[in-house]
């Protein structure tokens, strides 16, 4: 985690407890990262709910609620899954804010479609439409998925501060 990232996570952290409100994420690629990443904070209990690591296509689907055809039909690594992951885990968890990643991190598994490096994430917040954007990232798999993790924390950071506004 960069230094950056750890100022973002502490102004995550004080809006989401000024507002009593509660994150969870849903992350394949990451592996957990961002939760690790949010619980690395003490009293992170106080706002983060929270993490799944759904790797396998199955876990999106048992854990989450993807349906395998949408899956099937886009790939584990698609705008729509990864907005059904937070969706999903915005349903099934009591919180207000769902943050979900799904990619290839590499170095193997990217296609000429989809290459090393790309990032589908979606952040949910209760009661509007989810926010989901696609990365291309570089690096090794290490820096796809520290990349990654600094994506959703800005993406969510500007969620609260326009929430606020």
């Amino acid at each position: 985690m960069f230094a950056d990232d750890a100022e973002l996570l502490h102004r995550i952290a004080e809006a989401l407890i000024q507002r009593g409100e509660q994150l969870g994420t849903a992350e394949s690629c990451t592996g957990g990262l961002i939760a690790a990443a949010c619980t690395s904070l003490a009293g992170s209990s106080a706002w983060f709910e929270r993490g799944v690591v759904t790797y396998s296509n199955e876990a999106k689907a048992e854990l989450l609620g993807v349906p395998m055809a949408l899956i099937e039909a886009h790939g584990a690594v698609s705008r729509e899954v990864a907005e059904h992951m937070a969706c999903g885990l915005l349903a099934k968890a009591p919180i207000d804010w769902a943050l979900s990643v799904t990619g290839i991190a590499g170095p193997t598994g990217g296609s000429a479609d989809k290459p090393v490096g790309t990032v589908w994430l979606a952040l949910a917040r209760a009661g509007q439409p989810a926010r989901v954007w696609r990365e291309l990232f570089s690096g090794d798999r290490q820096a796809v998925r520290a990349q990654t993790l600094t994506s959703g924390l800005k993406a969510l950071h500007q969620a609260l501060q326009a929430a606020e506004a």
